[in-house]
């Protein structure tokens, strides 16, 4: 499933079955083989979730408050205590920015398969 707003590069390859959250970008030449968060860069031979879409988000005219609130959030998630859903978990209950909702809603939705996890 490829949400709206997402851009893939050339010669990506991308596993059945896999989720590409809303406004997500996926580098040229990139494996894609696990879910990307909306708004995701996704970048490397064996994708990598390397940060957020910044230039698409200021592209399409995102707010500096929702960015940095996604920042934030993308931060939480990178270095939080827990595995990455209970930081998700966690996200959920200080959300103040509809990006962050979008972002987080995408994870706790039920999937079979894992996530690209910010390294």
């Amino acid at each position: 499933m490829i949400e709206d707003d997402v851009l893939i590069g050339g010669l990506c390859g991308i596993h059945q079955f896999v989720r590409i959250g809303r406004g997500a970008i996926i580098g040229a030449c990139t494996m894609v083989t696990n879910d990307v968060v909306p708004y995701g860069l996704v970048q490397g031979p064996r994708g990598v979730l390397d940060g957020l879409n910044l230039v698409g988000l200021k592209r399409r005219g995102v707010s500096r408050s929702d960015i940095t609130a996604l920042r934030v959030a993308f931060q939480t998630l990178r270095d939080g205590e827990g595995n990455f859903l209970e930081r998700a978990k966690r996200l959920k209950d200080e959300v103040d920015s509809d990006y962050v909702r979008t972002m987080v809603d995408f994870i706790l939705a039920g999937s079979d398969r894992s996530f690209l996890t910010p390294g």
